[in-house]
């Protein structure tokens, strides 16, 4: 009997087992784990009598995301609590006033809650980290491996660690995985400041090291899962029972930051899912994104390519050059409507020039340099603002010229690790849609507006819907609290004018201002973060920026990073996966095909292909005598001509073109010219209709 309420204990009464695990002898597991263990749990006892002398248990008003409101207890209810009395299914995580909430955290005051499911990227993200703690034990106690860091990405969780030489298939790791998770075990999770993560790790050099790295701020999350101790960049689930399905994906070698050689550390990674159903989606989703993957869409349409002897460099051949330059030129041409002026400035510099803007100090490691005659060692541009500085220190400013909006289309260059690179989406040597401004704090909060309107008007075209991320100050940072407080707040009242969804993203802006982040969506739902609006106050003060104020007296200008599609790499990648390589006209690299039927109608084939090229379109003949006219109609529906235009003897005759679109719609017979009118008006209006 007492067997059988010892296991009811364990998997059932998380709370009680946490208990039971705090007092348990640790003569199971290897003396360097126990020692952790012991650590982990005198830290917990110390911050939970913390948390116990402050408990306040006042009633707390829980408004839910129906409308609904329930009542609580300050430092009793959880979020798991409520949604289980709601009966809300399939819960995983929570937020709590905008911020991510783990669902076995007790409430403090009163709040607005939203109860999240593996439906939300959050979720999502949530079960992964959690499957990486599950993995990392797995590792530690049943392979015998050492485990360094852990985690988990938009690509699903992972483990670095080192093998030992027992042979293990991805198949048996999976099981005992599931075994594992079976077992409902807590997570309990620590906020550790620096000593004592040194104290917690002080046994593994190299664990210590890759924690130390991922600190963002003064503290980092450890947990504890079973009887193994690792550390999490986010809320976890309240046990790991949540967790029904897991899948091993792939084993590979990992690259350290700066070291070139292995460091002998394996990257395992998988996915786990709180159910099949959960599962087949994700298997569904990963076939929808093979079929859409950028790199088969650059290969089957000629579109670029890489090689080996510019790693991570983009080979552009024509067809995917003419969709560079109309995402270019697409942009350039709001420049003008909304003030902005482009500037051209130099590929590379002295060190002397980012040693000043403080980027030989922080970022010298990602930079390429290059040495000349009397050593002295410049580097490649990997980002356009301290050029752009110099340039405004060039002369005295008067507040007559702000605000001066610069933008630049300068090839960069970042020394990506080899490991990091994938095709189009993370590349050494890119082009942004960059741009400067420079205006009085007073225009702050109109310029941003303005940015966010620019961006859009932009999304709006490409069909994406988007929402926005105000991130503030992170911990450290530069720069006065005062200045923080404001700048902050006119970013958060400049997005409550913008009038488009937003969220709060405490602690993450960069250390030298804040900034909203936009993330988009694509076709098949997947987000992705482009454009981004940063506020700089440490590069006018680095440079000492001045400009001569309507009082006579020298003012700091205020700066503003800005870009819309982010690098036109990335964005091409993003917009050809979302298109489905189906791209709408006014992008095409392939917009017409005019297919002859019969000898005697070449000529006049030819000469339609030639009118719409001289036209500005990208319009091609087929010459194949050798082909039926179903082959290339299927030919070129293949290769995503959006538009097919078949002639004969009866079109030569009437100046016609017979034209259907790349999904076989037929549209008709029209004139050259009326078609010519129509597609034109098409592609001005960058419109993605495919009927006309």
């Amino acid at each position: 009997m007492a067997v059988t309420q010892l296991i009811r204990l364990l998997v059932c009464r998380p709370a009680a087992r946490a208990t039971l695990y705090a007092h348990r002898s640790y003569s199971k597991v290897s003396p360097l784990l126990a020692e952790r263990l012991h650590i982990f749990e005198s830290l917990r006892e110390r911050r939970g009598s913390v948390k116990r002398a402050e408990a306040s248990e006042k009633t707390l008003s829980i408004r839910l995301a129906g409308g609904q409101t329930v009542k609580g207890t300050a430092g009793v209810t959880t979020p798991l609590i409520v949604a289980q009395s709601a009966r809300l299914k399939g819960a995983l995580v929570s937020k709590v006033n905008g911020q991510l909430w783990e669902l076995g955290q007790p409430l403090e005051v009163d709040c607005e809650l939203q109860i999240l499911g593996f439906d939300t990227e959050e979720g999502k993200q949530a079960a992964w980290r959690t499957a990486a703690c599950v993995l990392g034990a797995v590792l530690e106690q049943a392979f015998g491996a050492n485990v360094f860091r852990e985690g988990a990405s938009e690509l699903g969780f992972y483990c670095d660690h080192l093998q030992n030489n027992s042979a293990s298939s991805l198949n048996d790791i999976e099981d005992r995985c599931k075994d594992t998770a079976a077992l409902k075990l807590p997570l309990s999770t620590l906020e550790l400041n620096v000593e004592e993560v040194r104290e917690l790790f002080q046994s593994s050099k190299l664990r210590l090291q890759l924690v130390e790295e991922q600190m963002n701020g003064p503290t980092v999350t450890a947990y504890r899962c079973g009887d193994s101790i690792g550390v999490c960049n986010g809320p976890l689930l309240p046990h790991t029972g949540l967790l029904k399905v897991f899948k091993m994906l792939q084993l590979s070698p990992v690259t350290l930051a700066n070291q070139t050689e292995s460091s002998g550390l394996m990257r395992l990674l998988g996915v786990a899912f709180p159910g099949v159903k959960d599962k087949e989606e994700w298997e569904r989703e990963q076939e929808e994104a093979r079929r859409r993957d950028h790199r088969r869409i650059g290969t089957d349409q000629d579109l670029f390519f890489f090689n080996d002897v510019s790693p991570g460099s983009c080979f552009f051949l024509p067809k995917g050059a003419h969709i560079y330059n109309k995402l270019t030129d697409f942009i350039k041409s709001e420049y003008q409507r909304r003030g902005f002026t482009e500037v051209m400035t130099p590929t590379l510099y002295s060190t002397a020039l980012w040693e000043r803007s403080g980027h030989w100090e922080h970022y010298s490691e990602n930079m390429f340099t290059v040495t000349s005659e009397g050593s002295q060692t410049y580097a490649l541009k990997p980002m356009n603002c301290p050029a752009h500085c110099l340039m405004f220190e060039q002369r005295v400013r008067s507040w007559r010229e702000l605000p001066l909006r610069w933008a630049d289309f300068g090839a960069l260059h970042r020394n990506e690790l080899s490991g990091a690179l994938g095709g189009l989406t993370r590349v050494r040597r890119f082009c942004q849609d960059d741009a400067h401004i420079f205006c009085t704090p007073e225009q702050l909060e109109e310029e941003i507006v303005a940015c966010l309107d620019f961006v859009r008007s932009v999304y709006q075209v490409f069909g994406f819907s988007f929402h926005c991320l105000l991130s503030t100050r992170p911990t450290p940072c530069l720069g006065e609290p005062e200045q923080w407080d404001s700048a902050e707040q006119q970013l958060e009242r400049s997005l409550q004018h913008f009038g488009e969804h937003w969220e709060l993203n405490p602690g993450d802006g960069a250390f030298y201002g804040p900034k909203i982040d936009i993330q988009i969506k694509d076709a098949i739902g997947r987000q992705h973060q482009c454009a981004t609006i940063q506020l700089d106050f440490q590069l006018p003060i680095r440079f000492d920026l001045q400009y001569v104020g309507q009082d006579g007296q020298l003012h700091r200008p205020v700066m503003i990073h800005r870009a819309v599609l982010g690098s036109l790499e990335r964005m091409i990648a993003i917009l050809a996966e979302n298109f489905g390589g189906k791209w709408p006209l006014w992008l095409s690299p392939a917009q017409v095909m005019v297919i002859p039927i019969g000898g005697s109608s070449e000529s006049y084939a030819r000469q339609v292909a030639l009118q719409f090229r001289e036209a500005g379109f990208m319009a091609d003949f087929n010459e194949d005598q050798g082909a039926t006219l179903n082959k290339k109609i299927r030919s070129a529906q293949l290769a995503q001509y959006n538009y097919i235009f078949v002639v004969g003897d009866k079109e030569s005759e009437s100046g016609t073109v017979n034209v259907r679109n790349r999904r076989g719609k037929q549209l008709g017979m029209r004139t050259t010219e009326e078609a010519l009118t129509s597609l034109t008006q098409l592609q001005d209006s960058r419109s993605n209709l495919e009927e006309f």
